[in-house]
């Protein structure tokens, strides 16, 4: 049976798009926006841009001067952050009843007003902050830029998906005001945004607020360029790195359906059955059986422009080649084609992705963005309550299949850390 969270959407005038589930178990709203401007969206030479603006974003606006924004709402008792990503930059903040109009009012007046308070000066500084954060994140921790280099093998050189969302320093330092500026024109428009608002109001108090607040901001022509469609690698790719790591690890990664299609959800469980837990394939072989390996697992990004992604992680045990625990990958790559998951498997993994996703579905702020990611980037909102009943459809057979077509042994794109002696 359907999950039945309660889900209204409505558009305003100017093209935003206005998501509300009311929940009055506690006495909280979770107010979410999603803008579709994430990495992907960004030109040659100007990487980064998109990353940069959510550190502008709170940086201050038309109304609201330097560090109010947090300010603000944590002395209302909130919890609130942001994120960006390839498709999309995320905003978030879960409130007091009573301060959900506050939240708005902020959101609003950045979205809508923000460049009043982008000078040259506040330019330069979040500069520098990214650039802190990337030596943090990326540059001076161990295995800092595997998903850096996880991109650059799989994704063809120019594709929107190959540059992470840090983006180039060198960019950066490049950018001019004025480029800063016109990238936000560009971008930031509410039919270019989704607001969600999940929590203790009713369907109407939330649309009525979302129309006070975001109603009297302009939308903008806003262009996404299509990105084709890209098959799985015909044949293998490598890059080798021997740096200070504390343990020899392999990624082998490889190129996914996008989301929206229905392959996408099979090939998330063929991950799944083979290194989703202690019960899954790779893992019993090589990590509970041989001990060759000391840690498996996997992750799957579903991206919705043409082509999503998924790895595998080993790391290796002591005296263990990488190139043993790559064989052991080849060899269940082709198991799972030749033997398709059983049916304790196929139970194992039903229940693992029940138990996940309700407890996702239990937060109010997680609710909040899937509603808005769903919302966002396939229109289809209803998502969060349909999502086990697709999962329930998928057949054995269809994980063999999908694993024929896009885990071929030949379509790996493999990363090495190796330990610098």
């Amino acid at each position: 049976m359907p999950l039945d969270y309660p889900i209204a959407v409505r558009e305003l005038a100017n093209g935003l798009r206005v998501v509300v589930s009311s929940d009055r178990s506690v006495p909280t709203v979770s107010v979410n926006l999603w803008v579709g401007v994430g990495s992907r969206h960004e030109e040659p030479g100007h990487t980064g841009f998109a990353h940069l603006f959510e550190h502008l974003m709170f940086q201050g606006s038309r109304n609201v001067a330097e560090g109010e924004h947090f300010e603000t709402l944590l002395a209302q008792g909130a919890r609130l952050n942001a994120t960006t990503w390839f498709d999309r930059t995320n905003y978030f903040e879960t409130v007091p009843t009573g301060a959900y109009e506050l939240a708005l009012w902020l959101e609003a007046d950045r979205h809508g007003g923000l460049l009043d308070a982008v000078t040259q000066e506040c330019l330069d500084n979040q500069r520098d902050v990214v650039k802190e954060e990337k030596r943090q994140r990326y540059d001076n921790r161990p295995y800092g830029n595997d998903l850096v280099d996880i991109y650059a093998t799989v994704f063809p050189d120019g594709h929107p998906y190959q540059h992470p969302t840090i983006g180039s320093m060198a960019d950066l330092d490049a950018a001019s005001l004025q480029d800063v500026h016109d990238f936000f024109r560009a971008h930031y428009a509410p039919n270019n945004t989704v607001l969600t608002l999940v929590g203790d109001l009713s369907e109407d108090d939330g649309f009525a607020a979302a129309e006070r607040y975001f109603g009297g901001l302009a939308p903008v022509d806003v262009a996404d360029r299509p990105v084709p469609p890209l098959a799985p690698l015909e044949s293998p790719v490598r890059l080798q790195r021997v740096e200070q790591v504390p343990e020899n690890r392999l990624y082998a990664a490889f190129r996914l359906p996008s989301a929206e299609d229905p392959d996408f959800l099979v090939a998330e469980l063929a991950f799944d059955v083979l290194a989703g837990g202690a019960t899954s394939r790779l893992y019993r072989r090589v990590v509970r059986g041989t001990q060759e390996a000391t840690h498996v697992g996997r992750s799957v990004m579903g991206l919705a422009a043409g082509v999503s992604l998924g790895y595998f992680t080993f790391d290796a045990a002591d005296g263990v080649t990488l190139e043993t625990l790559e064989a052991a990958l080849v060899a269940e790559l082709a198991g799972l084609v030749q033997r398709p998951p059983t049916d304790v498997e196929m139970e194992v993994l039903l229940a693992d992705t029940e138990r996940w996703w309700l407890q996702s579905l239990a937060a109010q702020d997680e609710r909040a963005d899937l509603l808005s990611q769903y919302t966002l980037l396939y229109d289809d909102p209803d998502f969060i309550n349909t999502y086990l009943d697709r999962v329930a459809r998928v057949t054995s057979a269809d994980i063999a299949r999908v694993a024929a077509q896009w885990l071929r042994p030949e379509s790996r794109a493999v990363v090495t850390y190796e330990v610098k002696a």
